[in-house]
């Protein structure tokens, strides 16, 4: 303590004594639980570290102070338009989770440290998503939110604020890349379909080749089907008259089919 700073000290000491008890309500400050005060006496810092909670001393005209807020603080990151890795422009926003761990840093190494960590944050998110290609940026979300995060509150980390979380809120991909992702899920959507419809043509000629050859070789069960299809053409509600014919009629036509096949294979 040098010889000014001694005597400002001894009069602002002087000063509250005469104009007690009225100095009382000038010299004792409050902070809350989630607030600690930085105090400086002429512009020095007081050691001691930062004060709070409860009740703390002042002199007046000697001392000064800054609260510092310790709770968690969010805030959105401006949508930044980005060149990825494989040359896409996107437009990406995000939201920041931040706190103070250290108030003397944030007040001694830092300006203005949230105008300070949201104009860091906007960089880090360019600098990071730049490092990614469009599949990344669309399919891992948590992955760069992490190293964002990380990268964030290593930055940060000297002006005595904790960087908690960092979320990617949205990728917006422009018009015409989204008609072209549209058209080819639509496109592929489609070959998968005929696929399927192929596979299931194919699997139901199997088995009705299946059943004609079960059918040709056993005369009985082509007698039992003929009569299950009639049966069930009278069943239904309709004009139409059936003639059923003998089965004899239809054994030679049965019997050249049955030999061709044998003959093809």
């Amino acid at each position: 303590m040098n010889c000014v700073e001694f005597l400002a000290t001894v009069v602002s000491i002087i000063i509250m004594v005469l104009t007690f008890p009225i100095s009382i309500f000038i010299c004792f400050k409050v902070v809350s639980e989630y607030e600690r005060a930085v105090i400086f006496r002429m512009g020095r810092l007081r050691s001691g570290g930062a004060r709070g909670p409860g009740v703390f001393f002042v002199l007046p005209c000697v001392d000064d102070y800054c609260k510092v807020d310790l709770r968690t603080v969010s805030f959105d990151v401006p949508p930044q338009e980005v060149l990825s890795k494989d040359s896409v422009t996107v437009t990406v926003d995000a939201v920041v989770y931040y706190r103070i761990s250290d108030p003397l840093k944030a007040v001694i190494q830092v300006s203005n440290y949230s105008h300070s960590t949201r104009l860091l944050a906007a960089t880090t998110l360019r600098n990071v998503l730049g490092t990614r290609n469009l599949s990344e940026l669309l399919t891992e979300r948590e992955a760069i939110s992490h190293t964002m995060q990380v990268s964030l509150d290593e930055a940060t980390d000297p002006w005595g604020v904790k960087v908690e979380r960092v979320e990617i809120k949205d990728v917006s991909l422009p018009t015409a890349l989204q008609r072209a992702m549209a058209a080819e899920a639509e496109a592929a959507r489609e070959a998968r379909a005929k696929v399927i419809a192929a596979e299931g043509e194919m699997k139901s000629s199997r088995a009705l080749k299946e059943a004609s050859d079960i059918i040709s070789a056993s005369p009985s069960a082509l007698q039992l089907r003929y009569l299950q299809t009639l049966n069930n053409i009278s069943a239904e509600k309709n004009s139409t008259i059936i003639f059923p014919l003998p089965m004899e009629l239809l054994q030679p036509f049965l019997c050249n089919g049955h030999c061709n096949h044998k003959q093809k294979q």
